[in-house]
């Protein structure tokens, strides 16, 4: 690791639960990334949307070179550590004007993933401010678990709708403000959320979900990430490879058969 978390930086990560900002890529690289989805929205038509907006690293190269990006990875190697799995991408994406959101929930609560050592790198693409539906934090919340409901509200971008079932004090949220090129870093249980984009631009962010080899799934079902940095002794989850071509037959078979599972074990508790 020749980069990385400041002292500062780490300090506040386990304080608070996030860090931000992180420069990690220029404005022109936001801005190639920004065009390389939107080809790629546009080129998976055919086949499923979804096959970009989750775990499109097993697809598309360009999703892959970006999860394994030293700057991305040297400051999650100051976090959890030398060697790191990425447990999935996703990109949340709000168009001008778009009235979805995100409510205020805790990632752990239904990723069924055991240990602490997780993260989320978000990395934006575009402007991500408070007029554009920025992602929102409570200081300190990823201290404790609280109790969620699903909702299953068709604006809500999670999987679920879930959301806190108790009351939270939105006095005390963070706005994370980011330029594109910047990321934030969050702990697994941080409550946060995000509002509807009322800007005239769109807000998209790529995020990456990253373990440490040494979290295991707790659901019962068998799981699949990609290493990304160091070694593997733990053998707790299938390792997946990065596609040699983009939208390749048997990637893309392969990755239909991973999302499968992931639902599983998404939507274990739902009836």
């Amino acid at each position: 690791m020749t980069g990385g978390l400041t002292a500062a930086q780490i300090a506040r990560c386990e304080d608070d639960g996030f860090v931000f900002p992180i420069d990690i890529l220029t404005r022109d690289e936001a801005g190639t990334c920004h065009q390389l989805y939107r080809d790629a929205l546009r080129l998976s038509a055919e086949h499923d949307q979804n096959l970009v907006n989750v775990k499109g690293h097993l697809v598309l190269k360009w999703i892959a070179n970006l999860a394994r990006d030293a700057r991305i990875l040297d400051a999650v190697e100051s976090v959890l550590g030398p060697n790191i799995l990425c447990w999935t991408t996703n990109f949340f994406v709000k168009e001008p004007g778009d009235r979805t959101f995100v409510s205020w929930h805790q990632d752990a609560t239904y990723w069924g993933l055991g240990g602490q050592q997780i993260c989320s790198a978000w990395l934006a693409f575009t402007p991500s401010n408070r007029e554009s539906g920025c992602m929102r934090v409570i200081p300190g919340s990823h201290r404790k678990l609280v109790p969620h409901a699903d909702t299953f509200d068709d604006r809500n971008l999670l999987s679920r709708g879930q959301e806190i079932s108790v009351e939270v004090d939105e006095d005390n949220a963070v706005d994370i403000e980011l330029e594109p090129g910047q990321m934030s870093l969050h702990h697994v249980q941080i409550v946060h959320g995000s509002d509807p984009n009322n800007s005239p631009l769109p807000r998209i962010g790529f995020v990456i979900r990253y373990i440490s080899t040494e979290v295991e799934q707790t659901t019962g079902f068998r799981d699949s990430a990609m290493l990304v940095r160091g070694e593997d002794r733990f053998g707790h989850f299938d390792l997946e490879t990065a596609p040699t071509s983009d939208f390749d037959p048997n990637a893309l078979a392969h990755l239909n058969e991973l999302r499968e599972k992931r639902r599983q074990i998404l939507y274990r508790e739902v009836s």
